[in-house]
């Protein structure tokens, strides 16, 4: 089964993949889907002895440029549609015990091409309104396998939580006349009580309104709306500040931390999204300290409002000491 259902209450649309549940999980290294390929006789996903970034589409996919017909179960109350779009799959290395933090400046500016190349190719599909890389690192997220890799996503319709970004930039821009991310970043380099890093076309904070604790964007110095509209400078320098990010993450507990990235964009739906569209990246790690995780419980998962444990200027100021 693979569809997609409107709940009537929210307008929100659930994806169903059920096949996802039989997908390879947390497999031993030596059988691992996404290693080379160094035995003919053992094919894994990539039939190559050595890469360096591959891309690829999702063996298990939750949208699908082909989907089938929903199962006759809607209505004019209940809708279901076919799970169109797209799932991709992007390895950063062949180095299975490699993270996004060991790989040079110059290897994560070529997957920040290689998410602009996504984004332009899968968002040019008419059944696509809005592409979203992301990546899931470490257990704690639920990830299934821990050979560095992220997902691109290619949604019918703009998300949920991007589409309340979206709402927010336009009130804002009604208000005051300028985009709230320029007004965010520009607050932030000017306080710097919550900046991590200042790059030369991209800045690092720790968000005044913080939903996870050491959550923290990486949104661009101007206004512009997607990967694309970045010069390889301006990509080179959001690798740079990414990986002092991460490495500064990694110190923070003494191990590896997990966590979501996740990459937003201009929708490619067609809309005037122009002015409201502002390319960050938002880092959501789930540690509040080594042994304690942050978990969505009753106030975030039943009502949707998130209750904090780390204050945003205490956790800025500790990556900041962290940077490498």
């Amino acid at each position: 089964m693979t569809e997609r259902r409107r709940d009537p209450t929210t307008g929100e649309w659930v994806i169903f993949a059920t096949a996802r549940q039989h997908r390879t999980f947390l497999p031993p290294a030596d059988l691992c889907p996404l290693c080379p390929t160094i035995d003919p006789a053992r094919q894994t996903e990539i039939p190559r002895p050595s890469y360096d970034i591959v891309v690829f589409d999702n063996r298990w996919p939750a949208l699908s440029g082909h989907p089938p017909e929903p199962d006759p179960v809607g209505d004019d109350l209940y809708l279901a549609e076919p799970a169109a779009g797209a799932a991709e799959v992007v390895v950063f290395t062949s180095d299975h015990g490699a993270t996004l933090a060991d790989l040079p400046v110059e290897r994560i500016a070529h997957l920040v091409d290689v998410w602009a190349h996504r984004y332009a190719e899968l968002g040019a599909r008419p059944e696509v309104g809005y592409v979203f890389a992301f990546e899931n690192k470490g257990e704690a997220v639920g990830v299934t396998l821990h050979h560095p890799h992220g997902q691109v996503y290619g949604y019918p319709e703009v998300p949920p939580r991007v589409a309340t970004e979206m709402r927010g930039a336009q009130a804002h821009l009604a208000q005051h006349g300028t985009c709230v991310w320029c007004d965010v970043v520009a607050a932030e380099e000017a306080s710097t009580t919550r900046l991590v890093v200042q790059g030369d076309a991209f800045s690092a904070y720790v968000p005044f309104a913080a939903r996870y604790p050491y959550e923290v964007h990486l949104s661009s110095r101007r206004h512009v709306g997607s990967l694309l509209d970045l010069d390889p400078a301006a990509r080179t320098d959001l690798a740079r500040v990414l990986r002092q990010v991460l490495q500064a993450y990694d110190r923070l507990h003494g191990f590896p931390l997990p966590y979501v990235l996740s990459v937003h964009q201009r929708p490619t739906d067609g809309g005037d999204w122009d002015a409201v569209s502002h390319v960050h990246l938002e880092l959501t790690p789930l540690h509040r300290t080594a042994t304690k995780l942050k978990y969505l419980a009753g106030s975030e998962t039943g009502a949707g409002a998130y209750v904090a444990d780390v204050r945003p200027e205490e956790a800025a100021a500790r990556l900041r000491r962290l940077l490498p």
